[in-house]
């Protein structure tokens, strides 16, 4: 299992060759519904929105558990100071986690402190 990080799902939907390419080769993906949220965040207007949510559509969502949330206040507090993790990206994470799953992302650098990640950086850029 794969659960897909921000950063690629922008690669997707904006068309990006090698994420279309890498997409059709994985096994089985998903999406946390936090990345949606973020995804969501960034539309300008209702029309934006709607196709957004239309081409997520077809993707199952992942929700962090009371488990999963549990473990990401532990990580966030012990590394949003010393490692600028952010909120969102403890939540995801510790969603893979729970899952588990791998998680596709190129934020190598916020996940690698988190013990229990597996992350892949899934094409070139």
């Amino acid at each position: 299992m794969i659960l897909i990080d921000t950063d690629v799902m922008v690669d997707i939907l904006r068309g990006y060759e090698p994420s279309k390419e890498w997409l059709k080769s994985a096994q089985e993906v998903g999406v946390p519904g936090l990345v949606v949220m973020e995804l969501l965040q960034g539309c300008q207007n209702a029309r934006e929105q709607r196709q957004l949510e239309k081409a997520l559509s077809e993707y199952p969502l992942y929700w962090p558990t009371e488990e999963d949330c549990n473990r990401a206040l532990a990580s966030f507090s012990s590394h949003h100071l010393s490692d600028n993790i952010g909120l969102l990206d403890a939540l995801i994470a510790e969603t893979a986690i729970g899952v588990p799953a791998e998680l596709a992302t190129f934020n190598v650098k916020h996940y690698r402190i988190l013990k229990g990640l597996k992350t892949l950086q899934p094409y070139e850029r």
